[in-house]
């Protein structure tokens, strides 16, 4: 083997070298890529989360709201049907 073959034979191999890191770096890319698509996929499931959290906040207070009013009614009609003279 002279310095010829020899300076190709290194230098094929420094490309496969090459080509096998480069092979890992798109593997952590595209790893890296399905990541971070599932981030933003908790990120936006986190917002609705917290949006859905508020308005059943809301609701519950409202449903309060409407069960005291309720409960003020009956007090009224049943102080009503008590001012009414049954025969």
């Amino acid at each position: 083997m002279n310095t010829l073959d020899m300076v190709s034979a290194g230098a094929l191999a420094l490309l496969g070298l090459i080509l096998l890191i480069l092979l890992i770096l798109l593997f952590q890319y595209l790893r890296l890529r399905g990541i971070w698509q599932m981030m933003l996929v908790c990120r936006t499931a986190t917002r609705w989360a917290r949006i859905w959290e508020m308005e059943n906040k809301e609701l519950r207070s409202a449903l309060r709201a409407e069960k005291a009013h309720v409960e003020q009614l009956k007090r009224k009609m049943v102080l009503l049907q008590a001012l009414i003279p049954t025969p």
